[in-house]
């Protein structure tokens, strides 16, 4: 995986099992990868993966199946969507619109731009 410099890497690990969720790799009551295998799967310190798993463990993503590992909780990708979506709509969106008004684009440059991607 490559990370970037925006977020710390336990935040990008954790978007990337988020991500992983969203898109149907793992669904309700799924194990996970363990900690030690995300690690050496995304070559990374182990702490940094503990971190990332506590963070999902928080946000009710994740849960710990004492012995037998890390499972995903039924309802996460709900939970992901909802979350994704507002942070989209009240961040991203407005940066995207801001962005579309200094270069001048209208939304028919975007609807043209999308339908020539999903072809």
């Amino acid at each position: 995986m490559n990370f970037t410099n925006d977020k710390p890497i336990y935040v990008q690990m954790a978007d990337r099992l988020c991500d992983e969720i969203l898109a149907g790799t793992y669904k309700d009551d799924d194990r996970i990868p363990s900690v030690r295998e995300y690690a050496v799967l995304l070559e990374v310190n182990t702490n940094t993966a503990v971190k990332a798993y506590d963070e999902l463990a928080r946000a009710n993503i994740i849960y710990n199946k004492r012995g037998l590992g890390y499972f995903v909780t039924p309802g996460a990708r709900k939970e992901i969507l909802t979350s994704r979506r507002k942070t989209f709509l009240e961040e991203q969106l407005p940066e995207l619109f801001r962005q579309m008004q200094l270069l001048g684009l209208g939304i028919e440059d975007i609807v043209g731009t999308w339908q020539h991607q999903n072809r």
